[in-house]
């Protein structure tokens, strides 16, 4: 079975209607749909905005389901020169980059109980999203994909994340999912679709626009995801 957490409703909404023989449940204020797509048993969540609420809702579903893989879609801001509005991020790894006790002598981000710093996302369940995305004609960048719970918009704080993680984008949800996946074994992977370029110089979209042109990508390389 496969967990699908999703930040956006437009995005869930969309895979709850091709799933097949669904059955919802509500736990903890969060509507959970089990079913089938393209053949292949599916629990979809839209978890709420926040590492909270997506450590909750990855959580749920490990201990209600038991997934052999958690998968994290959504937005991102790029971070990258080489992503922009509408491409496609896919986490090699994943960081909660506002962890800090650097203060007592660890690095930024290192996450205390498990001393890392960066969380790997499964190897072949990435691969096999990137080569999805590819065959749907989008352009695709795998890397570190920093969360916190923050909504980055200042261009020197896009700077440090860049410099002090290596990141090609960030967002509010995606380490989080990873954290709690990997203290469970559970293998995760994060798509994510880019909502802004890295360069505030470069043309930006209508966010209803992109949201629609998002949900849909992300749709398209889900459902050819599932059929490999």
């Amino acid at each position: 079975m496969i967990g699908i957490i999703g930040a956006m409703d437009v995005e869930i909404e969309a895979i709850r209607s091709l799933m097949k023989d669904r059955q919802d449940v509500v736990i903890s204020g969060v509507r959970y749909s089990e079913g089938t797509l393209k053949g292949v048993p599916c629990v979809v969540a839209v978890c709420g905005i926040g590492k909270v609420f997506a450590a909750i809702c990855a959580q749920t579903m490990i201990l209600t389901w038991k997934p052999d893989l958690l998968l994290n879609v959504g937005v991102a801001g790029s971070l990258s020169t080489g992503l922009s509005v509408g491409n496609i991020a896919i986490a090699s790894c994943v960081v909660q980059h506002d962890m800090d006790t650097s203060i007592l002598g660890d690095p930024v981000g290192m996450l205390s109980g498990i001393n890392l710093i960066k969380l790997p996302a499964d190897v072949d369940a990435s691969a096999k999203l990137a080569e999805a995305a590819v065959s749907c004609g989008l352009t695709v960048e795998t890397g570190v994909i920093v969360s916190g719970d923050q909504f980055i918009g200042d261009h020197d704080k896009k700077e440090w994340l860049r410099s002090t993680f290596g990141a090609i984008a960030c967002e509010m949800e995606g380490a989080a999912i990873g954290h709690v996946a990997y203290v469970n074994s559970v293998p995760f992977a994060v798509l994510r679709a880019i909502s802004d370029s890295y360069d505030t110089n470069a043309p930006q979209m209508d966010y209803e626009t992109f949201k629609q042109m998002a949900a849909g990508n992300s749709i398209r390389v889900l459902r050819l995801f599932l059929e490999k």
